[in-house]
């Protein structure tokens, strides 16, 4: 019964941090609320649609070797200016 009682409470405390880092949805924010999330954190994962999400950063600053692309997201008040993380191109010689 106690190996019962510990497993329940350790699944319970793992569901509660799951709902705590749940990943923000700019559905559910303004676009001012979105832009300075992303300056504040320098770079942010957020979800975008039911089944979608990216990698958002500052326009510069940030020390990834990744490239920030101008693009929109969803937003409670209409589409959004942000950053979004891509791969550089190494183009040949």
């Amino acid at each position: 019964m106690r190996t019962l009682s510990i497993a329940f409470l350790a699944g319970t405390m793992l569901c509660a941090a799951s709902a705590a880092y749940a990943r923000p949805d700019t559905r559910a924010m303004t676009c001012a609320q979105t832009q300075v999330l992303i300056r504040s954190d320098h770079a942010v994962v957020l979800t975008t649609g039911p089944d979608t999400y990216d990698r958002f950063v500052r326009q510069f600053g940030n020390e990834w070797p990744e490239v920030p692309v101008s693009t929109t997201v969803p937003t409670k008040d209409g589409e959004c200016r942000a950053y979004r993380c891509e791969e550089p191109i190494n183009l040949p010689g």
